[in-house]
């Protein structure tokens, strides 16, 4: 008994030394974070308005953020020269902002610019921009967002200080399963007929990775303003009507 007693006595002594010299530190969580999305989409609406002309688009994009609450991104998106954007074909965005976190709530605040390749008025030489500042707040599921703009709307005549209000909603059910809806109601300054409300209501499935959506979309929009002319076919469609948007996309 004293031999085995003397025995686990020389064992520990010489155990735990052992492992606290082979014992690795955890490795520290870096404070940036730089993801990825890539997305195909049937129709591409934004607040509501056909910007493709009916077809499909190819989205994509990158977000930097830093523990601190700052962060940056890029997002594209190919567009029709017949949506309002004449001789150009692509859409990029570029923003950065401050989301702060008070328990449940986040605070976002930040800017974003709408800039748009080769694109003129004929009228006035102007390019069809737009930049705008926002602050948003999100609680669990629900998320409110108030756009400003700082331009005229993507030049419209004398459209500066537009408003934009975004009331969304993002749920898990589990098993891979979401659905998400949206409410938003656009103010066009000193162009009330462009004044708008849109809303969405859709479903999402993860599945290994991928998530694919489908999402009903319609708006109020005036007919007589928010329609498109082709102008090599005279082809019009009402870019304000009501659609289904099938999408598959993945964040990396």
């Amino acid at each position: 008994m004293k031999k085995s007693l003397i025995a686990l006595s020389l064992a520990a002594a010489f155990a735990v030394p052992a492992f606290a010299q082979t014992a690795a530190p955890a490795a520290e969580a870096s404070p940036h974070t730089l993801t990825g999305n890539v997305g195909l989409f049937s129709s591409y609406r934004f607040r509501g308005i056909d910007q493709t002309f009916g077809k499909p688009a190819l989205q994509g994009g990158f977000d930097y953020s830093h523990a601190s609450g700052f962060y940056v991104g890029n997002w594209n998106s190919n567009v029709s020269e017949y949506a309002g954007f004449p001789d150009g074909n692509l859409e990029m965005d570029f923003y950065g902002g401050y989301k702060l976190g008070l328990g449940d709530v986040t605070l976002d605040f930040g800017g974003l610019y709408y800039y748009y390749p080769g694109t003129t008025k004929a009228s006035n030489g102007s390019k069809v921009d737009n930049g705008e500042v926002y602050i948003g707040a999100s609680w669990k599921f629900l998320s409110f967002r108030y756009s400003h703009a700082l331009t005229d709307y993507f030049d419209i005549a004398n459209s500066k200080n537009t408003a934009y209000y975004d009331v969304s909603a993002n749920f898990d059910l589990g098993n891979g399963w979401g659905v998400n809806g949206h409410v938003g109601y656009i103010d066009v300054r000193n162009n009330p007929d462009l004044d708008l409300t849109d809303w969405k209501l859709g479903v999402t499935k993860d599945v290994g990775g991928y998530v694919f959506g489908l999402a009903y979309v319609d708006t109020n929009a005036d007919r007589d303003f928010y329609t498109w002319t082709k102008a090599s076919s005279g082809k019009t469609i009402y870019a304000g009507k009501a659609t289904a948007v099938l999408s598959v996309s993945k964040s990396f």
